[in-house]
C-alpha cells in the first residue's frame, strides 16, 4: 500500500465507499485533510458496516 499523502482514497471493498483524505468524513469526525494514518484501526466503513480499516483498499489516482 502506498503512503498517505493528502488527496488518497481508501475504497470499502463491500460498498465501494470511498474515504478522500482531501475531504475526510465530517459526519464521522474526521475533517479535511485527515490523513487515513490517523483514522483508527477499529474504524467500520460508514456506509455498510461491513469492514474495518484494514480491509479497505488504497485506489490508485486516475
Amino acid at each position: 500500500m502506498s503512503t498517505s499523502s493528502p488527496g488518497h482514497h481508501y475504497a470499502c471493498p463491500v460498498c465501494e465507499y470511498r474515504y478522500e483524505e482531501r475531504t475526510g468524513a465530517p459526519r464521522e469526525g474526521f475533517p479535511a485533510g485527515t490523513p487515513w494514518s490517523r483514522i483508527p484501526d477499529d474504524w467500520c466503513c460508514p456506509d455498510c458496516g461491513v469492514r474495518e480499516k484494514i480491509d479497505f483498499e488504497y485506489v490508485e489516482p486516475s
